[in-house]
């Protein structure tokens, strides 16, 4: 009896063999079934494999606990990044889609996207945490800036001050505010540049959020707008290591106090290469968006800070 009528093969690779009825086909030995395959008992043949893994799919994102799921929940989606996605234009295996097949995913998309935002809430969410992670990827912020910002938006919206003001505007003065939390030299007018919003919108929404959510944010100072500018203007070690001691010397002499700290960073940087020439007012200005009267008058308080 050929060895495909002993051993059938169906599409259930789960169905139980029959040990008392089934042999070796080389040596006439007993079949056993283990988790994976089918082997002799006597000469170790193996006559069939289980091809199909119907255990559980365990997958481990920590080092402490394993959970059947896929990726780990994300802040930067409204349901968390539990919701199903989708695809266009190809099957599980890279083939292409017929018309009509495209047709009903098309369908399928727009009655998808209906389904996912329950309540009004939820379409807001995902408005805002959209643009927010424009605003973060047109920052060059990170994840867990993306993430912070993200959950500072939820609570905003939990607390209820999305009322009255544009989603657009706490999105960005989110961002502004962990920004300002992390300690990252991010002035307002560079996060409204990139708002869809103008700038006296992002700022009365970020004095709401720091008011009324109590942020811990901290002031701002010259010494940490000094390695961005000296990075955008590729200035030599030297250079940099110099306008970062006047911009530390200044803030222990409180001369920073009340100043524009991108600014006054400029002016340190303008400062450290005056004798060199190495950098004109006009550069580090449009460097730290601010104007050349600006780095003159900081360079004479470093001046008089120095005599």
């Amino acid at each position: 009896m050929p060895v495909s009528d002993i051993y059938p093969r169906t599409f259930d690779e789960d169905v139980p063999l029959d040990q008392h009825a089934n042999t070796c086909p080389e040596c006439d030995g007993r079949i056993t079934a283990d988790s994976n395959e089918f082997a002799c008992e006597d000469c170790g043949l193996i006559v069939r494999e289980r091809r199909l893994d119907r255990g559980p799919e365990w997958r481990s994102h920590d080092e402490d606990t394993r959970r059947r799921s896929g990726a780990p929940l994300t802040a930067a989606h409204h349901d968390r990044g539990l919701s199903t996605t989708i695809g266009y234009g190809t099957d599980s295996n890279g083939n292409g889609l017929s018309n009509r097949k495209r047709r009903q995913l098309h369908r399928l998309r727009r009655e998808h996207s209906r389904g996912r935002y329950e309540t009004k809430a939820d379409r807001n969410l995902m408005h805002g945490f959209t643009e927010i992670r424009r605003i973060v990827g047109a920052l060059g912020l990170g994840d867990s800036i993306r993430d912070q910002t993200c959950s500072l938006f939820r609570t905003a919206q939990s607390e209820s001050l999305l009322r009255g003001r544009s989603i657009e505007g706490v999105a960005a003065a989110s961002v502004y505010a962990v920004a300002r939390c992390n300690g990252l030299p991010r002035t307002l007018a560079e996060v409204s540049s990139v708002a869809r919003v103008e700038q006296d919108r992002v700022q009365g929404s970020y004095k709401t959020l720091n008011v009324e959510l109590s942020l811990p944010t901290q002031p701002m100072t010259p010494s940490e707008f000094v390695p961005r500018l000296a990075s955008d203007l590729d200035v030599p070690d030297r250079l940099h290591q110099r306008a970062l001691e006047l911009a530390r010397e200044a803030e222990r002499a409180g001369v920073t106090n009340g100043v524009q700290p991108s600014g006054f960073a400029a002016a340190c940087l303008y400062k450290a290469g005056q004798r060199s020439q190495w950098l004109t007012q006009q550069e580090v200005a449009a460097a730290a968006g601010t104007s050349t009267a600006t780095v003159r008058n900081h360079r004479e308080r470093l001046g008089a800070l120095a005599e």
